[in-house]
């Protein structure tokens, strides 16, 4: 007879996907969100393709064609349908090409983060004694600093850059993932199934790839789609300060920055459609990430 105590917790009587299902069915809130988050990623993706005009090739922009407000023709009989702004790109094509940068700083940072948490926790939970405490000693001395001095001391020291930014924002993030990491994984390692795994002699590596990793990376990932929301929202904010993503590869976040010095002068559109689209993508991801979270709480 099989022993049952290897074989890992019981699954739930229901299974995940039908209870993501269920809650995007009942919630016409988070269903909308979730239909705008998927516009916003396609959007993004196809920028390339959709978008009227390449915002970072310098040969099709005209200086003569800046801070024309939405509708209006360039001289050669572009219609700028969100304006354009002070170096004359169209704002379309700059909020489209903005999104696929705002994303991809979002998505590659929360997956290093991740990598690193999820690695830390389970090393620091499997091996307990001193590898634990120094670990969590770090994970402290992280959580002890505002996100954003971190990143701001780092960016300036490195300098600017994608790669740079998603190299700030991942030593900033990964602690809280450590932490949620090493309280699931020794939760599961005082159940029966992961001692009988240790009184079978199985190979420590196998233990914690099998056992401690699938049944204690729920509550992270879950965490990890709220987190996307609060990467992107602080390589704005780094962008904003003028330390973030470079003039030739602009984010959403930069987008404003540019725009902003215009808002007393009228030219709101180069600001404010920027911010529509940033906030529009950080609330349906907030949204969609809570609904995530509330599914899988056996209480909600």
């Amino acid at each position: 007879m099989t022993d049952r105590r290897l074989a890992g917790p019981m699954q739930a009587d229901t299974p995940l996907r039908e209870k993501v299902l269920r809650h995007l069915r009942n919630r016409p809130t988070t269903r909308g969100a979730a239909i705008l988050l998927g516009l916003m990623v396609l959007l993004a993706l196809l920028a390339p393709f959709i978008a009227p005009q390449n915002p970072h090739d310098l040969g099709a922009l005209n200086v003569m064609d800046n801070r024309l407000a939405p509708g209006e023709k360039a001289m050669n009989g572009f219609t700028f349908w969100l304006g354009s702004d002070a170096q004359g790109r169209d704002m379309l094509s700059a909020i489209l090409y903005g999104l696929r940068t705002s994303l991809l700083v979002g998505l590659t940072s929360t997956l290093g983060a991740l990598v690193v948490g999820i690695a830390a926790g389970l090393v620091a939970a499997q091996f307990g004694g001193m590898v634990d405490a120094v670990v969590m000693r770090i994970v402290d001395f992280m959580l002890g600093f505002p996100s954003i001095l971190i990143a701001l001391v780092l960016l300036a020291s490195i300098g600017r850059g994608v790669d740079k930014v998603v190299l700030a924002i991942v030593l900033v993030q990964w602690a809280q993932y450590a932490r949620l990491m090493r309280a699931a994984a020794l939760v599961e390692r005082r159940k029966e199934y992961i001692e009988a795994a240790v009184n079978f002699g199985l190979p420590t590596r196998y233990i914690m790839f099998v056992h401690l990793l699938p049944n204690s990376i729920g509550s992270v990932l879950v965490v990890a789609t709220i987190s996307i929301a609060s990467a992107i929202t602080l390589e704005a904010t780094l962008s904003f300060l003028g330390v973030g993503v470079p003039v030739t590869q602009p984010s959403l976040g930069l987008l404003i920055a540019n725009g902003f010095e215009f808002l007393l002068s009228g030219e709101y559109w180069i600001a404010v459609f920027p911010g529509f689209a940033l906030v529009a993508l950080i609330m349906s991801l907030n949204i969609v990430g809570d609904r995530l979270r509330r599914s899988l709480n056996v209480r909600a």
